[in-house]
């Protein structure tokens, strides 16, 4: 396989600025995703806002980002909780993060 014809686009490092609105202060919103991110292989961080909604910077593959919402997803089904995201914007990578941290402002 020729190198012009290899897709490494599962492989690129993404990062996206993301806005959850819903139940998710309160309820362990931010150690979920931490937990979730960290099993996951995602980085970053996600911090409460005062409006009640929460914020999250969140980098990782595409499989990994995919992953971290499915697993997120399942977690609130079981839980009986509702989040959207309201915001995501895709941003510029960080270098030398090693987990999903909380932030407190």
């Amino acid at each position: 396989m020729s190198m012009d014809t290899y897709d490494i686009s599962d492989e690129t490092i993404r990062r996206v600025a993301l806005r959850f609105e819903g139940t998710v202060q309160a309820v362990g919103f931010r150690w979920t995703c931490c937990m979730i991110a960290n099993r996951v292989g995602c980085t970053g961080w996600v911090r409460n806002e005062l409006d009640g909604s929460v914020s999250m910077e969140l980098q990782g593959t595409n499989d990994a980002i995919a992953s971290f919402f499915s697993m997120l997803q399942a977690d609130y089904n079981r839980r009986h909780l509702t989040f959207v995201v309201t915001e995501s914007d895709d941003i510029a990578p960080v270098e030398g993060e090693s987990e999903l941290s909380v932030r407190w402002k």
